[in-house]
C-alpha cells in the first residue's frame, strides 16, 4: 500500500513538474521570439529531465569519451545513438543536455500536452510506427534537409522502441542513413539501468544509479548509401558486445 502511494505521489509531482516546465519553456520561447532553441534544450529541457529523475531518486552518471566542444567555437554536428530499454531513457537523454541536439521521439508522446509543447519548442522530430514506411521516409528526408541546413546534432535510437528482452534489438536503417547523408560522426551511447530500478515500458521506476557510457565517435565521411546495411550490422555487433561487457557490472 505504501509503495503504491509513493508511486502515485511521484507521478503527480512528475506531471506537475512537466506541466510547469512546459509552460515556463513556452513563456521563455515567446519572450525570446523562439530564437534560442539551443538554450531551450540545454538550459531548460535538460533541467526538466534532471528534476523528474530526482523525483524518482535516480542519479545519472557519465562514463567514457564524451565529445568536447571548445568554448567560443561552433558545436560540431554529430548523430548520437543509444540502446533503448526503458521509459527512463527519455528523461536521462534530456538530462544529459547533449550540445545543440534535436531528438527523434515516438509521435504518441504528442498526445501528452506537456510533451507536445516541449517537443514543439525544442524541435523534436516526431516519428510514426514502422508499418507506415512512406511516412517514415518522408520524416527522415525532411529531418536530413533540416539538419543539413542548421548544422544541429541529432539523437535517435536504432532499435526504434523500448526493448525489454535483455538483449539488443534489431537496428533500423534510419540513423545510419542519416549519418551518411550528413557526413556527421556517430557517437554511440550505452544506457545501463539496473534491473531492480528499471520500469521497462512501464512507469514505476525505483531509486538508483543510471550509467551512461559514451564510445569513441565513428567517422562516416567515407560511408556510401549502398553500404548502410553493412554499417548497421557492424554497429549492432558493436552494441551486442558492449551489452555483454557492461550489463554484468554493478553500478558504482
Amino acid at each position: 500500500m505504501m509503495a503504491r502511494l509513493a508511486f502515485l505521489l511521484r507521478m503527480i509531482v512528475s506531471v506537475a513538474i512537466a506541466t510547469a516546465g512546459a509552460l515556463a519553456l513556452l513563456a521563455i520561447a515567446v519572450l525570446t521570439a523562439f530564437q534560442a532553441r539551443r538554450f531551450y534544450r540545454e538550459g531548460v529541457a535538460s533541467r526538466l529531465g534532471r528534476a523528474i529523475l530526482a523525483v524518482w531518486g535516480i542519479r545519472l552518471v557519465r562514463h567514457g569519451a564524451w565529445p568536447v566542444d571548445l568554448p567560443g567555437q561552433p558545436v560540431a554536428q554529430r548523430v548520437y545513438v543509444s540502446n533503448h530499454t526503458s521509459t527512463i531513457d527519455l528523461f536521462a537523454l534530456l538530462a544529459l543536455g547533449l550540445p545543440n541536439t534535436r531528438f527523434f521521439l515516438s509521435g504518441y508522446l504528442r498526445a501528452l500536452p506537456p510533451f507536445a509543447i516541449i517537443g514543439w519548442i525544442i524541435g523534436i522530430f516526431w516519428t510514426v510506427p514502422q508499418t507506415r514506411t512512406e511516412d517514415r521516409r518522408r520524416i527522415f528526408a525532411n529531418a536530413a534537409q533540416t539538419l543539413a541546413r542548421t548544422g544541429e546534432s541529432v539523437y535517435l535510437s536504432p532499435e526504434g522502441a523500448r526493448i525489454t528482452t535483455g538483449h539488443i534489438g534489431p537496428f533500423n536503417r534510419g540513423a545510419f542513413h542519416l549519418a551518411a547523408s550528413l557526413r556527421a560522426p556517430i557517437v554511440p551511447l550505452f544506457i545501463r539501468i539496473p534491473p531492480e530500478i528499471d520500469p521497462g515500458t512501464g512507469l514505476a521506476a525505483r531509486p538508483g544509479v543510471v550509467d551512461v557510457f559514451a564510445g569513441e565517435a565513428i567517422d562516416t565521411r567515407s560511408w556510401q548509401i549502398d553500404e548502410i546495411d553493412r554499417h548497421r550490422h557492424d554497429m549492432h555487433a558493436f552494441y551486442a558486445a558492449w551489452h555483454r561487457r557492461l550489463i554484468p557490472i554493478a553500478s558504482s
